[in-house]
């Protein structure tokens, strides 16, 4: 059973070890917000097992833009080990469960894994389709409207590199990823009293990816 090893406490949990976990890791680095990284998610909410290798049509792409990714990848891996962000590739969620919070305050988040249970005031999703997150909003018994991302962010869950259709570019994921990470900052830090921490690459792919 999931959560046997006992509990651990962080500010964000990332769920996905690629390109989109990695850069909204980094991002959160940045800005001195502690995040544990780990890989998957099988089952959304508590309703039935993802099949969470179908969720994004990915489209094919060219081998520009797949050695752009890849470079990108490299960076932030890099980043990552030398900055020492917390990355558990072996590691993989496989339920996310909702502490109800007192009065109006934003609720806490438990990820299952094999090994224990991780506790965060905010979660980022980076590969689920929008119809398996509302279905995963309504199991929490939470309305939907017409923005899934609005109403997942009100609760503390964002997303990055998320796409209905297709897996975003490069560009737009590093993109999101700044987004989420300055908005978790901002909820972390709302006096801005801490300022960023390291230094993200900002020549290269990443100067020309504008992140």
């Amino acid at each position: 059973m999931p959560g046997i090893a006992g509990t651990e406490q962080t500010t964000a949990v990332v769920i996905g070890t690629g390109l989109s976990g990695l850069a909204v890791a980094a991002e959160l680095r940045r800005h001195g917000v502690d995040s544990i990284v780990v890989d998957g998610l099988d089952i959304l909410g508590q309703a039935q097992p993802a099949n969470t290798t179908s969720l994004q049509r990915c489209d094919a792409a060219d081998s520009g833009t797949l050695r752009e990714r890849n470079e990108i990848l490299r960076h932030l891996r890099n980043y990552a080990a030398s900055h020492s962000v917390d990355v558990r590739n072996t590691t993989r969620a496989v339920q996310l469960t909702m502490l109800e919070a007192p009065d109006q305050a934003a609720p806490q988040w438990q990820v299952h894994t094999p090994t224990g249970i991780l506790v965060a005031d905010h979660i980022v999703l980076t590969r689920c389709a929008h119809s398996q997150l509302r279905r995963m909003l309504n199991d929490f018994g939470i309305a939907v409207g017409r923005n899934v991302a609005a109403a997942m962010r009100a609760i503390g869950i964002y997303l990055v590199g998320v796409g209905e259709l297709i897996t975003p570019s490069p560009k737009e994921v590093l993109r999101q990823a700044k987004t989420v990470g300055q908005a978790i900052s901002a909820k972390v830090n709302p006096d801005g009293a801490l300022p960023s921490t390291g230094v993200f690459p900002a020549t290269g792919s990443f100067a020309a990816l504008g992140c």
